[in-house]
Order: C-alpha cells, then structure tokens, then sequence
C-alpha cells in the first residue's frame, strides 16, 4: 500500500511536534513513532493556526 504525500511542508510538522512536545520521539524514531493521538493533537493544532491566519488577513 503506497501513502499519500502530505500536505504540510517537514518544517510545519517539526515545528509543531516541537510545540507539543514530542519531536524527541520523531527524532529517535521518525513520524512513525508518535503516537495516533499526537497525530492527532498536531492536525488540530495546524488547523487552528490556518483559522487564525485566515481571520489575520
């Protein structure tokens, strides 16, 4: 089964994981370490940061 390519750039999902604290788990042992719920929680967060973005402009 082949993945589909995301839509956020690797700098968006760092810099997220980062602000919720699980980007050692990325490092030592890649996206597909972290678990569905801080997938989850980083989604959501992105999200809420395009809204507001979008309500700047």
């Amino acid at each position: 089964m082949s993945r589909r390519k995301g839509i956020m750039s690797e700098g968006l999902k760092e810099e997220l994981a980062k602000e919720l604290g699980f980007y050692d788990v990325v490092q030592k042992e890649g996206w597909g370490g972290i678990r569905a719920r801080d997938a989850g929680n980083m989604v959501k967060l992105a999200i809420e940061k395009a809204q507001r973005q979008m309500m700047g402009q």
